[in-house]
């Protein structure tokens, strides 16, 4: 894999296990699936516009 591709996914890992420190984990789950979700979406979107 290249590295702008790894090096932003493990910076948001990095964050979500930050930020979810006191959160529970239904939580969490919640928050990684909108996470993908807006990732997802961000995806498609820039592939519509080429």
């Amino acid at each position: 894999m290249q590295p702008e591709i790894i090096i932003p996914v493990l910076m948001g890992c990095a964050l979500l296990w930050w930020i979810g420190r006191g959160m529970g984990w239904t939580t969490r789950l919640l928050v990684g699936a909108i996470a993908l979700g807006l990732i997802a979406l961000v995806l498609l979107v820039e592939r519509a516009l080429r």
